[in-house]
This record gives structure tokens, C-alpha cells and sequence, in this order.
């Protein structure tokens, strides 16, 4: 027979609270374990013998503190049906003193049991209640939903796909993201075959086995097979997750969508590739001229060149400062474009008047290439509203490029035609056609067809793109086609169709066309001494009296002294510029109704309103066009 003794000892040295309560409503404590005071923080004189319900009240002031009411349900369910009842984790705060020796109540959950313990004759003697504190891992578990659901909140939230990966790579366990479904059967299937492309497994291949081998981190940037069947760009990037062994268990990875920023990279290079195309061949097409300037100049220096040398050299340089001024008229147009700096002096026309002034100009280059041009326009009038100057240089542009891209003895055909209120006019050539590829960005800057190596076509691949902007601000729309390398190709320029009552301007007369040379008296002020003596040269051999100077001051006293009737002046003076040059000239008397002509290099819009500012009649760019000169004089202040 075992002692009281051994009962007691075991009683009290049990690893788990407990203590014994009477079958009472009050459940008062007749007995407590050693392990029960140390997790209450209580001594035996303070519990037994006292309800439990008062030794452990619940927080009036918390109204989710139901510990209390649960356990008297408990009790009250032992009692009733003399069975065990087992309670799980339950919130029962306990009252405590605080470090300021103050009484408050401190969270704990506890897990319970209670039993009901008979006497001799079957009636319940007590209730043994064992509890065990359980407050670190209801917080533990707690922690752990915490940190699943605002994994999962990141998971649904990010623009990323969020994927899981098995220690081999070999099975994706989870995928979630934008643009992708949860795959639950993802597991069973093998992921590179479903989601990576054929050209991009190798290189996946070799990062996987990298950072398995390193236990580190997987990095790459990738292409990836959509769930729509679209193929994209990729960065993905994993962290090994390693158990208690230091052994990869599984990875936990995210992969961000950079297709679009891998395409804006592509175009870059692009655009960084053609641009360095076109800088070198922007030198090569702005020296090609100053050689055979160069020699004309070096022939005209020699002793007594004859008059059909001096000519001819002339005529050379001419014709390259005409080259080289277009070149550089380009430039400047598709500069001022793009900036939508360019403002359409915009009138009522007829296309058919813009065709023909177009085809005069391509005209010489065609008969130099023995190529046939035919025009097709209607008899009836085709009105547009737009700016004549650059509708002319829109189709000729079209039909310059048309004879430089077609062979000697080729065909070029420009056709005008009203489609559906709408004016269309072709240019078609049977020279050597355009690559789709080429079709396709034909219109972007510094794109240009492959040349030979003699570049004998020219330009810089800056006229189809100053094209299509002039179209745009016409409201209109311009397109190419081409069957292909050797089938020639076809420009269709459309344009709004005006009002048929809308009277297109009246052509100048010849009379307007002529400019009135009458002899003028002009100064001329520019500090380059050789460009003032060639303008000056220029002038009295049309027949006016010109006086020179290079020091603004001085061309600021002898024109008060002199009053020339026309004054042109350069923009880039020493010690005063040609604007604060032109202001002094309106302020006196002499000069004030004189006609001012800026000279200079700078040609943008914003030039130009500074001269007009600065009381400049016109406004002119170097190397100045002699029938723009011309054209100028005769505009004089009567």
C-alpha cells in the first residue's frame, strides 16, 4: 500500500500546474502544486482556502477577457456530467503587480483539464484541475500567421511574380502573381519546358547550377513564356532557404517584368548605332564639298587665271556651297520640327501648283540620271490649305529621293488625285526598293537605305523624317511601300481636301516675281573681312554702291554721316553685336527708315524674333541665297 506521502510528492513535484478545487460554484482551492505557483507567481497561503474565481479575477476593464466565464463553464459541465472536460488554449489574463507596484493584469493563455475526483460513496470529492501555460506559443503561432498573411498580402500586392522553387530547381511548388495564376498542380510538371524559351534553357541551366553549387543567390535576367502565349523579359531572383543541416530545403524567389525597359534598351542602341552612322556620315557628306572647293579656290589664285577658268571654278563652288547649304537647311528643319519651332505660314492652293514647282526642281538632277518622269495631275482644281514652301519640299523631297534611289535611264512618276475628300499625290520609282525592315522605319531619323561605297547617292537620312513631321502639321498623313530590294518603291502624301468655294492665292505675277534692282546705296558691316569684301564684290556687280566696314562703331558714324539707304549687318560683331547695331541705327535720323538686314549663321525661329525685336526688316542666313538677297532689297521701305 503506498503512503499519503508518495501521493503528496508526486502532487507537488509534477512538471504541470495543478491543484485540486471543490465541486462548488465557488470552486474554492484546496490544494496547489509547486509547478502551478511558479507559473501564477503565487504562494499556497495566498490560494488555498480561497475561491479561484477571486484569486484570479477577471479585468473589469477589458471586455474581451472571457477566461473567468469560460471556466466556470467548464467547472460547471464537470459537475453536471461527471466527465473530464478540456479546455484549449484560453485567453485568461492574471492580475500582477507592475514594476511602478502597481496591480495590473498580464496576457497569459493556458490549456486545461478537469477532472472530477469520487469519493467511497460515488459523489464527486473535488475536480483536479491541471493547466499548462501556453503563452509563448499561442504568441509564437500568432507571429507565424502574421508573418504568412502579410507574406501572402506582399505576394498578391507586388507587381512581381512570387515563386517557390525545389532544392534541385527541378519543380515549381507555387507560382503567384501579376499576370499569372496559382498553379496548385505546378509541381507535378517541369517548369523551364513550360515557361522559359528554347534560346534562353542553357543560360538558365548554367545560373541554376551556379548558385546550388555556391548555395547562393540565383540572379538572371531572362526571357519568359506568358500564360497568354506572349514572350517577355524577365528578372528573377531566389535566396536558398537551408534547414537545421545547412542544406538547401527549397528556394522562395520574385521575378520582375522588364520588358518594356529591355525594349527601350534595344531602342537606345538602336538610336545610339544610326546616330554614330549618321555623325560619320554627316562628315563625310559636309567634306565632300570643301575638296573641290578647296581646289577651285587654289586654281583661281594662281597668276592671270583666264576668264572660262575663273568661271568655271566658280561655278564648282557654287554648286558645293549649294550642297553644303542644304545639308545643313536639313538639319536645322528637323531640328526645329522635332522642337515644333516651325510655324506654317499657311494659304488656300491648288496641289496641282505645288506638284509643278516640285517637279521643276527635280527636274535637272532627272535629266542628269536620263531618267523619265512622268506627271499625272487632273484638269479640276485640287484645293489644300497649307504652307507652299513646304509643301514644295515635301514632294520634292520625295521625288529627289526617288531619282537618287533609282538607276541611270530609270522611270520616277508623280500622280495627284482626290480620294474620298481627300487629296492624294503619289511618287513612284523602279530603283532599287526597300527591305521590309526598312519600310518599317523609314520615316524615323537617320534612317537611309545600304549605299555603295562611293555614297554616290548622298544626303544625310534626315529628309524622310522632316517629310513626315510637315506632313503631321498639315493635319495630313504620309506612307511607303515597297514589294521589296529591286522592286522600286511608292510615297503617298494625303492631305485634307479644302472647300471647293475656297479660292486658292493667285500666282505672283511677273511683275512681282521681278525684283526691283534699282541702284541702292548699302552698307555693308561684318568683322570677317573676307565675307564683307566677297558681299560687297557681289552687290556693285548688280549694279549698287556699297561701302564696307568692320568696326560697328565706325559703321555707326558713317552711316549718319552717309544714310545708306540699305544696311546689312552680321549678328556676331566685336565690342557691339548687330542687334544693339541695328537699335542705334533706327534711333537716328540718317538711318531710321533704312532698310536692315540681319546676316548671321543662326537661323532658329527664336533668331529670327530677336532680329525683328531689334528692328531688322528681314533676316537672312549665311551663306546667304542671292535671290533671298534679292528679294530682300526690293522689299525696301519706300
Amino acid at each position: 500500500m503506498l503512503s499519503p506521502y508518495l501521493f503528496e510528492a508526486v502532487f507537488n513535484n509534477s512538471p504541470i500546474g495543478h491543484y485540486l478545487l471543490s465541486p462548488t460554484p465557488e470552486a474554492t482551492i484546496l490544494a496547489v502544486n509547486d509547478a502551478f505557483l511558479k507559473a501564477a507567481e503565487r504562494t499556497r497561503a495566498e490560494l488555498v482556502g480561497t475561491s479561484l474565481f477571486a484569486a484570479f479575477p477577471h479585468n473589469p476593464d477589458d471586455p474581451t477577457d472571457t477566461g473567468e466565464s469560460v471556466l466556470r463553464r467548464s467547472l460547471a459541465r464537470v459537475v453536471a456530467t461527471s466527465r473530464p472536460d478540456r479546455l484549449p488554449a484560453q485567453r485568461y489574463p492574471i492580475p500582477v503587480v507592475l514594476p511602478n507596484g502597481e496591480t495590473g493584469f498580464e496576457e497569459r493563455f493556458w490549456t486545461a483539464v478537469s477532472t472530477p475526483i469520487f469519493g467511497a460513496d460515488g459523489a464527486i470529492l473535488c475536480i483536479s484541475h491541471t493547466t499548462i501555460d501556453v503563452t509563448e506559443q499561442v504568441r509564437s503561432e500568432a507571429a507565424v500567421r502574421e508573418s504568412e498573411a502579410r507574406y501572402r498580402a506582399l505576394a498578391n500586392a507586388t507587381a512581381d511574380v512570387v515563386y517557390r522553387m525545389s532544392p534541385d530547381w527541378s519543380q515549381l511548388r507555387q507560382l503567384d502573381g501579376r499576370g499569372y495564376l496559382k498553379d496548385t498542380a505546378a509541381a507535378s510538371r517541369y517548369w523551364i519546358d513550360d515557361y522559359i524559351p528554347a534560346e534562353d534553357q542553357e543560360r538558365i541551366h548554367q545560373a541554376i547550377a551556379e548558385a546550388i553549387r555556391a548555395k547562393s543567390t540565383f540572379e538572371l535576367e531572362h526571357r519568359v513564356r506568358r500564360l497568354d502565349g506572349s514572350v517577355g523579359w524577365t528578372y528573377s531572383r531566389a535566396v536558398p532557404m537551408l534547414d537545421a543541416r545547412g542544406e538547401i530545403e527549397e528556394w522562395i524567389g520574385a521575378a520582375s517584368d522588364i520588358t518594356e525597359r529591355k525594349l527601350a534598351e534595344e531602342k537606345l542602341k538602336e538610336s545610339d548605332r544610326r546616330k554614330d552612322e549618321f555623325l560619320a556620315m554627316l562628315a563625310h557628306e559636309l567634306r565632300n564639298p570643301l575638296a573641290p572647293i578647296g581646289a577651285a579656290a587654289a586654281l583661281q589664285q594662281r597668276a592671270r587665271p583666264d576668264e572660262g577658268l575663273v568661271r568655271k571654278t566658280s561655278e564648282i563652288i557654287g554648286r558645293q556651297v549649294g550642297h553644303m547649304t542644304a545639308l545643313i537647311d536639313d538639319l536645322l528643319d528637323v531640328s526645329r520640327v522635332t522642337r515644333g519651332q516651325v510655324e506654317l505660314d499657311e494659304a488656300a492652293l491648288d496641289m496641282r501648283a505645288i506638284v509643278a514647282d516640285a517637279v521643276e526642281q527635280v527636274m535637272p538632277l532627272a535629266r542628269t540620271r536620263h531618267q523619265q518622269l512622268e506627271v499625272d495631275v487632273p484638269a479640276q482644281l485640287m484645293p489644300v490649305m497649307g504652307d507652299a514652301k513646304r509643301l514644295v519640299q515635301i514632294l520634292a523631297n520625295l521625288l529627289n529621293n526617288a531619282a537618287k534611289y533609282t538607276q541611270e535611264g530609270g522611270r520616277l512618276r508623280i500622280a495627284a488625285a482626290v480620294r474620298e475628300g481627300e487629296v492624294a499625290v503619289d511618287v513612284i520609282d523602279n530603283g532599287i526598293g526597300m527591305a521590309p525592315e526598312l519600310v518599317a522605319r523609314a520615316f524615323d531619323l537617320f534612317a537611309q537605305a545600304e549605299r555603295t561605297s562611293d555614297r554616290a547617292s548622298g544626303g544625310l537620312g534626315l529628309g524622310l523624317a522632316l517629310v513626315r513631321s510637315l506632313v503631321e502639321l498639315h493635319g495630313g498623313t504620309v506612307a511607303c511601300e515597297s514589294a521589296g530590294p529591286g522592286q522600286g518603291s511608292r510615297f503617298t502624301v494625303t492631305l485634307p481636301l479644302l472647300a471647293r468655294d475656297a479660292a486658292p492665292a493667285a500666282p505672283r505675277s511677273a511683275a512681282q516675281e521681278m525684283a526691283d534692282e534699282a541702284s541702292l546705296s548699302i552698307m555693308v558691316v561684318d568683322d570677317n573681312v573676307d565675307a564683307a569684301e566677297m558681299l560687297g564684290l557681289l552687290l556693285e556687280a548688280s549694279g549698287h554702291r556699297v561701302s564696307i566696314e568692320h568696326d560697328p562703331l565706325r559703321a555707326l558714324e558713317r552711316a549718319c554721316a552717309e544714310a545708306p539707304q540699305a544696311c546689312l549687318l552680321d549678328i556676331g560683331l566685336p565690342g557691339m553685336d548687330g542687334y544693339e547695331l541695328a537699335r542705334r541705327l533706327r534711333a537716328q535720323p540718317a538711318t531710321r527708315h533704312a532698310l536692315l538686314v540681319a546676316i548671321t549663321g543662326y537661323g532658329q525661329d527664336s533668331d529670327r524674333r530677336l532680329a525683328a525685336e531689334a528692328g531688322f526688316d528681314r533676316h537672312l542666313v549665311k551663306p546667304i541665297d542671292l535671290d533671298a538677297l534679292r528679294d530682300a532689297l526690293a522689299s525696301r521701305p519706300t
